[in-house]
C-alpha cells in the first residue's frame, strides 16, 4: 500500500456553539437546559447580557478560524494526512453532522478535539461521548480516539504566562503594588465534583505551571490562587470560591489591582466578554481596585500550532514523540 492509499484521519473539532442572531437566544438556552424552556426573567438576563455585548456573541466566527487555522497548520506539518470537521453541541452543524461529513469523507478513524484544556465529565466528557456514539452510528468501523484533556500539552503553560506577564505589566505603577491574580474557569455543580471529576485538579494544576513559570511565589506584594466563574443560575451549590466574592475580598485586605487569566476558555464569548469584561471589572472598580484580564487565545498561531501537536500525537500513539507532554 502507497502512502496515496492510505486513508486521511479525520479532526473533529468541538465546541459549545452560540446562538447567530439575537432570534436563536431562546432556542439555544432551552437546548442548554435539556430541552426545558427558561423563565420569562431567564431569558430576559440572558438577552440582557448577549445586548451588553453587542447583540450575539463572536464565539461563532472565533470557533471558526480556530477550526480553519487548525486544519492549516495539520496541513502544513502533514500534506493530505488529515480531514478536519466542526461539530457544536448546542448549534448546527451538530456533533452529529460533523462525523457524518467526515465518514463521507473517507476517514477511517476519527480524533476527538474539544476546545475546551481540561477535562470534564459535564464538558468534554459530554462532547466526547456523543462523538464516540456518533462514529458507532455512521459506521461500526470508524474507530474513535478521545482527547480527554490538553492543559499540560507542551507550550500551553508558556502562552498563557506570557499573556499574565504582560498583562501585569500593563497595570500602572500605584496599581502594582498590591497585586492578586486570579486563574478562572467555569464553575461545576458541588454535586460533580464530589462523584470524582478531575477538572477542578487539572484547573489547578494550569495555575500551578503558570505560576511556576513566572516564579509568582517570590514577587513581593503580589498573590496568586484559583477562582471559578459563570456559575449556572440552578439550585444547587456550584464549586468555589467565586471570583466576585474574592475580588471584594482581596480588597479588604489591601489589594490595589486585580489579574485575571481565564485558564478554563480559549476563545472571547459570553463568560469572557461579560462575566469578567464588564460584571467582574464592575465589582472592581465598585471596591476601588484595577480590574484587567488577559487576551484570549482565539486564532493566534502559536496556539493553533499547539493544539495541531496535540491532535498529531493523538493519532500517532507510538510514534516517539507521541503522549501530551506533562510540563509547561
Amino acid at each position: 500500500m502507497t502512502a496515496q492509499d492510505v486513508p486521511p484521519i479525520g479532526v473533529l473539532v468541538m465546541a459549545h456553539g452560540t446562538p447567530s442572531t439575537p432570534a436563536g437566544i431562546e432556542p439555544f438556552y432551552t437546548a442548554i437546559r435539556r430541552g426545558r424552556p427558561p423563565s420569562p426573567e431567564l431569558l430576559d438576563q440572558l438577552v440582557g447580557r448577549y445586548e451588553a455585548i453587542g447583540g450575539t456573541s463572536p464565539l461563532a466566527e472565533r470557533t471558526r478560524s480556530q477550526v480553519i487555522g487548525l486544519a492549516s497548520a495539520l496541513e502544513a506539518a502533514a500534506p493530505g494526512r488529515y480531514v478536519v470537521r466542526f461539530g457544536a453541541k448546542h448549534v448546527t452543524p451538530t456533533i452529529e453532522d460533523a462525523m457524518a461529513d467526515l465518514a463521507a469523507a473517507g476517514v477511517a478513524r476519527v480524533i476527538g478535539l474539544v476546545l475546551t484544556p481540561h477535562q470534564s465529565s459535564m464538558g468534554s466528557g459530554e462532547y466526547l461521548e456523543r462523538a464516540r456514539e456518533a462514529a458507532a452510528s455512521v459506521s461500526p468501523a470508524l474507530g474513535f480516539t478521545a482527547i480527554p484533556s490538553w492543559h499540560r500539552a507542551g507550550g500551553m503553560a508558556r502562552i498563557l504566562a506570557d499573556r499574565t506577564e504582560a498583562t501585569l505589566a500593563s497595570l500602572a505603577r500605584e496599581e502594582r503594588l498590591r497585586t492578586a491574580i486570579f486563574f478562572t474557569a467555569h464553575s461545576l455543580p458541588q454535586r460533580v465534583v464530589a462523584a470524582g471529576d478531575p477538572y477542578p485538579d487539572q484547573v489547578r494544576e494550569s495555575a500551578s505551571d503558570i505560576a511556576a513559570l513566572l516564579e509568582l511565589d517570590g514577587v513581593r506584594g503580589l498573590t496568586w490562587g484559583v477562582a471559578w466563574q459563570s456559575a449556572g443560575r440552578t439550585a444547587d451549590p456550584w464549586i468555589g470560591p467565586d471570583l466576585l466574592l474574592e475580588i471584594q475580598r482581596v480588597a479588604k485586605e489591601g489589594a490595589t489591582s486585580v489579574v485575571v487569566c481565564p485558564v478554563g476558555f480559549v476563545s472571547d464569548h459570553l463568560e469572557v466578554l461579560y462575566d469578567l469584561d464588564i460584571e467582574a471589572q464592575a465589582t472592581a472598580r465598585s471596591v476601588g481596585v484595577a480590574f484587567v484580564r488577559t487576551p484570549s487565545l482565539n486564532d493566534d498561531p502559536v496556539f493553533l500550532d499547539l493544539l495541531a501537536d496535540v491532535v498529531r500525537s493523538a493519532s500517532c500513539p507510538s510514534c516517539p514523540s507521541a503522549g501530551l507532554p506533562t510540563t509547561p
